[in-house]
């Protein structure tokens, strides 16, 4: 069996001049020879700025692209034709899609309604500051544009539980909508700010449940209507879990199949949070193991003062590597944006040999680490800033090795703070396989580690071509091995 590998085919700033639905059709064949088995696409519904929102300010699931809405036909990423044509085109190649699903809010309402709300403390979501008074906002999409084609549904204030803008008053705050469901927000994984269940423009209220019927019956179209493999859920810990539950089930019960789906649940201070969600969930969800990330960010920052030994403590791909998908960044996470921690350029072929050589967790490649990135944005103090984001060769490389020769038993050694090593026995399925790793974040390294015996005699060289000496497995399967300062090489068996 192939090792699974996904890649987030996008960045925040996609600003190519080529779409990038079409780009996806054009780079199936390339990511086939990478070894992805998964590529996680960005939203490709209508936001309330089609032409230009990266997807995630979400107007209407309905509109792939079809429909003139908010300014547009086509989204940032080209038409619903072009998107089903990308999805084709992976499947050609036997490459699974991946939908991203914003459930949290809507935006861009079309018109507004006069509702009754109350002010909340925006450090304590609990604490109402003001008693019921009522606002103009925009809660009420109609979707003009789609004149009802696929879904009649409208959703109203009743369809949300909180908003933070107030049309007649001209004043942003937190509101919390008096609605039929209640007059509170519900109870969402995260309790950060007493509970962080509103996040953003018009939060989703899943007590109402003409809502959650709705997006089932969204969930089938888009299944239907693209052909779509799995989804990656956006922001789950501001989502009531039992509608996550609830949505999850109802599609696999109704494909008889186990959707791909795994979770962004955005946490870099404790696993805790995380393995509480899992259980909440029953484990229906991979989740990003974004306190790997966080670890490698801190690593990149550090440089030699970083334990290495200790890279994987207290993150998901330790403790619950079955869940687990790991990253070295993503959209959120590199420069400019709102969770910026974007891991140094020196560590990034460290990071990436740490998540696509090991035996543990299925990696997630990022777009700019193969086709690049520039752009330009402001920074926090309104200052212009300009991005180069530059290929990684080692990712192409390593990805390759991943799908081809890492396989077998692991053994690791990761018993020095800045030098570590693992080593992968390989197996009788994928020919030539094993390999071994070794990296370190000071001096030039050396560890002597045990491949198996059946490699003794055999000539292992470094595929990364960071060293150019040539080492051979003695009879007990045992060799030392080198790589470079701050470098990674990858030792794998010498071809012909």
């Amino acid at each position: 069996m192939q090792n699974q590998t996904l890649i987030q085919f996008f960045h925040w700033y996609y600003n190519e001049e080529q779409k990038l639905w079409t780009k996806v059709a054009k780079e199936a064949s390339h990511l086939k020879s990478l070894g992805v088995t998964s590529v996680w696409l960005p939203p490709a519904y209508k936001s309330h700025n089609a032409a230009y929102d990266v997807g995630y300010a979400v107007y209407d699931l309905f509109d792939l692209g079809e429909f003139d809405q908010k300014g547009s036909l086509p989204t940032k990423y080209g038409s619903k034709d072009e998107y089903v044509q990308a999805i084709e085109a992976l499947h050609k190649e036997g490459i699974a899609a991946l939908a991203d699903v914003v459930f949290n809010h809507k935006a861009g309402g079309d018109e507004l309604e006069k509702i009754a709300v109350r002010r909340v403390n925006p450090d304590n979501r609990n604490e109402f500051t003001s008693d019921v008074f009522e606002i103009e906002a925009w809660t009420k999409f109609t979707f003009p544009g789609r004149q009802g084609k696929y879904s009649e549904f409208i959703w109203t204030h009743e369809c949300f539980s909180g908003v933070d803008w107030a049309e007649d008053l001209q004043e942003t705050a937190i509101y919390s909508i008096q609605n039929t469901y209640g007059e509170g927000f519900e109870e969402v994984p995260s309790t950060e700010f007493g509970n962080y269940d509103y996040l953003m423009f018009n939060d989703i209220d899943y007590r109402n449940r003409a809502v959650i019927e709705e997006l089932k019956y969204w969930g089938e179209w888009v299944v239907e209507t693209t052909g779509i493999d799995g989804f990656r859920l956006d922001a789950v810990k501001h989502i009531n879990p039992d509608f996550i539950i609830e949505w999850i089930d109802h599609l696999n019960d109704k494909y008889s199949r186990e959707f791909f789906i795994v979770a962004e649940d955005w946490n870099v201070e404790d696993i805790e949070g995380q393995l509480a969600y899992i259980e909440t969930t029953g484990g229906r969800t991979q989740i990003f193991d974004s306190l790997l990330h966080h670890n490698f960010f801190l690593a990149s920052k550090a440089g030699g003062e970083f334990d290495m030994s200790a890279i994987f403590e207290g993150t998901l791909v330790q403790v619950k590597p079955e869940l687990a998908v790991t990253f070295v960044d993503n959209h959120d996470s590199q420069p400019l944006q709102a969770l910026e921690s974007y891991v140094e350029f020196w560590f990034r072929p460290l990071a990436y040999a740490l998540i696509l050589l090991r035996e543990q967790g299925i990696p997630c490649l990022f777009f700019p680490d193969l086709y690049g990135g520039i752009y330009d944005d402001k920074n926090e103090a309104s200052e212009d800033v300009h991005v180069e984001l530059v290929g990684i060769a080692e990712v192409e490389t390593m990805s390759k090795i991943r799908t081809a020769l890492a396989y077998g038993e692991q053994r690791d050694y990761f018993d020095h703070s800045d030098c570590i090593g693992w080593t992968r026995s390989g197996d009788e399925e994928h020919e030539n396989s094993g390999l071994a790793v070794l990296l370190s974040t000071g001096d030039d390294g050396f560890k002597q580690m045990e491949l198996g015996a059946h490699f003794a005699g055999k000539t292992f060289v470094d595929a990364l071509g960071n060293r150019e000496e040539e080492i051979t497995i003695d009879e007990n399967g045992w060799a030392e091995f080198y790589c470079n300062a701050g470098s990674v090489s990858v030792w794998v068996l010498k071809a012909g």
